[in-house]
């Protein structure tokens, strides 16, 4: 056993101790593991979302590109950038979302929104529970809506005039919706 993991049974040892000892964990004190706090309804419905890719869990709202560009500077771009093609040395993520179409196979395969993403609601999907980085989940639907169609009309996948919806989002023909192989387990469902 290395040095590093012989630690870790006394450092659970003294965790537990300086938490009340065995009885206050036999009390319930903090849950079974002894931290955290069960979330409120309200922090549940935040992150409670089922965007499949035929819409099913869609909420209600719509967004256009003019106004998800807006919201896209103001939130996005700092680690995204302006142009989306990414910022890599924010340390944060900065990830770039457009280009790479027909690249996954190449040497030089760039996995962004354009080039592998299947699904359109999948942007929709990722924006709301985990966008901006500094903020996840506080960008109103409309909001998000409206960023989806920024970075689908940047992308030349929809038109810059194209109203993003729980109706239409569904509808959106992804460059890579063919490139992904069905999962053929009987428990797993494949949404095509």
């Amino acid at each position: 056993m290395s040095m590093r993991n012989s630690l870790i049974p006394t450092f659970l040892a003294a965790t537990v101790l300086a938490s009340g000892g065995i009885s206050a964990l036999a009390q319930g004190y903090g849950g079974p593991y002894g931290f955290g706090a069960t979330p409120s309804a309200e922090e549940i419905a935040a992150v409670d979302i089922d965007a499949m890719p035929d819409g099913r869990g869609l909420p209600p709202g719509s967004g256009t590109y003019q106004d998800g560009r807006e919201i896209f500077m103001a939130q996005c771009a700092a680690c995204h950038g302006e142009d989306l093609q990414g910022i890599p040395d924010v340390g944060i993520g900065g990830d770039r979302l457009i280009g790479g179409r027909g690249s996954l196979a190449s040497d030089s395969p760039a996995k962004t929104v354009e080039s592998y993403w299947p699904h359109a609601t999948t942007v929709f999907d990722y924006v709301k529970r985990a966008m901006p980085f500094h903020a996840p989940g506080s960008l109103s639907d409309d909001e998000v809506y409206a960023v989806t169609a920024f970075i689908l009309g940047e992308t030349d996948i929809i038109g810059r005039d194209d109203v993003v919806n729980a109706e239409t989002l569904p509808q959106v023909q992804m460059p890579n919706r063919d490139g992904f192989v069905p999962d053929p387990r009987p428990d797993v469902h494949n949404y095509e």
